[in-house]
């Protein structure tokens, strides 16, 4: 794939579940780091910390870059299309379509992650053409392996996928939801 050709629209709104997902703007900076400066998506997840408002600027830029190069795509979790709360990922990766999430710790427990993640699977059917999205999740995150069982994933019969980030190591199940 060319990095001149993305396989994601130049914009992207998605609404469902009571939810809409849209694209990051720099008016979301100064959001960003009450969202994902936070220990818990520090350990668990590959985004930066501390988060502060120079890696909310470059994950916008690197969100931009994903989406033109047709490899990732990052939207704001809001209830209304206003205020962000938390983010869902779609990636292209060698497995397959992957999705991924955080929520700010404010905004937990609304099953938030649970319907941003129904609606990015139902953008990768139908959408790009998905025949299965997966989450790659460590299985002592039990908040996470909870959101997979909620929106539908079933564990996969696969190897797990292990290495080290952030100076620890990790161990990652696979999760799938097959095409409706």
């Amino acid at each position: 794939m060319s990095s001149t050709t993305s396989s994601f629209p130049e914009r992207i709104e998605l609404s469902g579940e009571g939810l809409v997902l849209r694209d990051w703007t720099e008016a979301d900076l100064t959001a960003m780091p009450e969202l994902f400066d936070h220990p818990d998506i520090a350990y668990w997840t590959p985004i930066v910390s501390p988060f502060d408002e120079a890696a909310a600027w470059a994950r916008l830029d690197r969100d931009r870059e994903m989406r033109a190069q047709g490899t990732a795509v990052l939207l704001a979790i809001t209830v209304d299309g206003g205020a962000p709360l938390g983010e869902v990922m779609l990636r292209r990766a060698p497995e397959g379509m992957e999705i991924g999430y955080a929520v700010g710790p404010a905004h937990r427990g609304q099953g938030l992650a649970v319907r941003a993640v129904r609606v990015m699977a139902a953008y990768a059917f139908e959408r790009q053409g998905a025949e299965q999205v997966i989450l790659e999740l460590e299985a002592e995150n039990a908040a996470s392996v909870a959101v997979a069982t909620k929106a539908g994933f079933e564990l996969l019969d696969v190897p797990l996928i292990t290495g080290e980030e952030k100076g620890r190591p990790f161990s990652l199940q696979t999760w799938g939801l097959n095409r409706p």
